[in-house]
């Protein structure tokens, strides 16, 4: 650490008067008047802190839209009194454990409902229930970290949340770029150097969504907030919003101009992933899906020696020119084995937007995402702590179970879908005595306890690196054929798929009732059919959703965490038993006229 304090020093700026920094957070019109509502007049004469943005060729259009003005327009009189929100409004944000709402116009049909006084109204929020669970009182000075992904609205969102924070008369700390397990990561540090540990910390993100989409991601050093805290936190802003006057509003800028802090804290975060074992030799490239990744190629994978040449995508760019940043996504994870390929690299490594997720391709181009992530990070966890408990989401596959159980001696412990779900399941289950060391879901979220169960996918891929060191220090090369053979023996089913039967909310048949209560009745027809088919049985035990094997193969059926979607899964050995089982599943639920099953019917050719 003591080798970076030059740079650390250069890069911390302490605010001592209202001039030095009006121009980080005068509010900027992003060349249209209508891109966001601003609650109060400000001065015209304020340059744009958005500063240039690097926009590709491909994005002319948005480009022009969207540019950056030297000066920012003020707002008309008219503009001064905001719209009334009530709880609801506010509570529409919600995305289970996350906060995410339509930040800039762009796409058709899609309103604005995350502007900059509700941003505002948020980070008071924050403030309150950050004081409120620390026991603060007024004297006590709580500091918050914010940081951003490369998403287009960022700038102004995290100008926003700032001053909700220094109204409420707590400090700040801007990150800029960074990722949100380095968020996390930054209340567990303890370097005054960097202004750590943060009290608490924001990331501003909303993961793969597309361009026009943000959100925020709430931590303390205890981990990532609840549900429950979510919804206070809403509920808070709401309350906190419509307080506003102009008069607040001015004072709560005024405040964070004066306060303003900023910290290149990744310089910190990165420099504990390079305490991995050394990569000379090894060929590795990157795709950041112009996401907070490219950090992973510069500062973790060169210092420790390895070549990168051939990692794309590194460039910041919030309009995701190339492919979504998404290692669930079939496109973005063609181009990352392509790149492998084409390279002819040990390896390949894709993230998404703001880094908890990742996924890994070989130098064959085979892919580690979903169940053969989880089945390689199995084999590493296993191997050093063994009979280990493994817990994953629901829609993990029987053949994953008998990997984990069979050959490598642990626990399968499946249970609902939602990384935070999964992760405090794990802290809960070592809390009664069974150990568990790793909690992942298919979608390339995963934590390790050794790393205070933070949701870090640059962390899991230094897990698989060090594998590879370790390997060819023992003696056994290969490359990455040696994570190849960690997996050999898992059972994958020769065809899967995923089918969404929506609920229309407007049918008769729902009866001014929510989508919920109209998911858990289909559910329960599906469970009472399925008892009286004696080639269908439920699994003994089971968290979320009818889970039912059959057929050499098996079906889940559960309702979505946020949406009015009843995902269907299915696995089996042949197409042909795929389609038993869905007809078997479509026979159960023929009854709800409420319930699309259009995609169901197609699936299995039913008219």
């Amino acid at each position: 650490m003591a080798a970076t304090s030059g740079k650390i020093v250069q890069n911390v700026f302490v605010s001592h008067s209202f001039q030095q920094n009006t121009q980080l957070f005068a509010s900027q019109s992003q060349g249209r008047r209508d891109y966001y509502f601003a609650p109060y007049p400000r001065n015209s004469n304020l340059p744009s802190p958005l500063g240039k943005l690097a926009w590709t060729a491909s994005s002319i259009q948005l480009r022009t839209l969207y540019k950056p003005q030297n000066h920012f327009t003020s707002s008309s009189a008219s503009a001064t009194a905001l719209p009334y929100l009530d709880k609801t409004d506010f509570l529409k944000l919600q995305n289970g454990s996350d906060i995410r709402g339509v930040a800039i116009d762009g796409v058709e049909g899609e309103k604005v409902n995350l502007t900059e006084p509700v941003a505002e109204a948020i980070g008071a929020a924050f403030a309150a229930w950050l004081m409120e669970k620390k026991k603060a009182d007024s004297s006590q000075h709580l500091r918050v970290s914010i940081g951003h992904d490369t998403r287009i609205s960022a700038k102004l969102l995290q100008n926003a949340i700032s001053r909700g924070l220094a109204g409420a008369g707590l400090e700040f700390v801007h990150y800029g770029l960074a990722s949100t397990p380095a968020m996390f990561n930054c209340t567990l540090t303890k370097d005054e150097a960097f202004l750590c540990p943060a009290d608490g910390s924001i990331m501003i993100t909303a993961s793969h969504l597309p361009f026009n989409r943000n959100g925020f991601k709430f931590f303390t050093n205890a981990g990532g907030l609840g549900k429950a805290d979510i919804k206070d936190i809403l509920e808070r802003a709401a309350d906190i919003y419509n307080q506003f006057t102009p008069e607040s509003l001015k004072n709560s800028e005024q405040k964070a101009l004066l306060t303003f802090k900023k910290v290149d804290y990744m310089i910190a975060y990165t420099s504990d992933l390079v305490k991995a074992k050394p990569l000379e030799g090894f060929h590795i490239v990157v795709d950041a899906g112009n996401g907070a990744g490219g950090f992973f190629a510069e500062k973790v994978l060169k210092p420790l020696g390895a070549i990168t040449s051939g990692s794309q995508f590194l460039e910041p760019d919030g309009l995701f020119p190339n492919h979504i940043p998404n290692p669930e996504d079939k496109t973005a994870m063609k181009a990352i084995t392509q790149a492998v390929l084409d390279n002819k690299a040990d390896l390949g490594i894709i993230f998404d937007t703001d880094v908890d997720r990742s996924a890994a391709v070989d130098f064959t181009g085979r892919e580690f995402n979903r169940n053969r992530l989880i089945a390689l990070m199995a084999a590493i966890v296993l191997g050093e702590h063994p009979g280990t408990t493994i817990v994953t989401d629901s829609v993990t596959s029987d053949g994953l179970t008998t990997f984990i159980e069979k050959k490598l001696g642990g626990r399968h412990h499946r249970f609902k879908r939602g990384y935070k779900n999964v992760i405090d399941e794990a802290i809960r289950l070592n809390s009664i005595g069974e150990e568990s060391h790793l909690a992942i879901e298919t979608s390339g979220h995963g934590a390790l306890k050794e790393n205070h169960w933070l949701d870090d996918g640059a962390y899991l891929m230094v897990k698989i690196l060090n594998k590879l060191a370790s390997a060819r220090a023992s003696g056994n090369g290969g490359g990455s054929k040696v994570l190849t053979d960690l997996i050999e023996g898992l059972e994958e089913p020769a065809f899967a798929t995923e089918l969404r039967l929506k609920i229309n909310q407007f049918h008769p048949d729902l009866k001014e009732g929510s989508f919920r209560e109209y998911g858990e009745a289909v559910l329960k027809q599906l469970e009472n059919s399925i008892d009286s088919d004696p080639s269908l049985h439920k699994a003994p035990v089971n968290y979320e959703g009818v889970r039912v094997s059959g057929y050499g193969g098996w079906f889940l059926l559960r309702l979505s965490l946020h949406d009015p979607v009843l995902p269907l899964n299915i696995e089996a050995p042949s197409n042909e038993d795929a389609v038993k089982l869905g007809l078997a599943v479509l026979e159960a639920v023929k009854g709800f006229g409420g319930l699309d099953t259009s995609a169901l019917k197609k699936f299995v050719g039913a008219s």
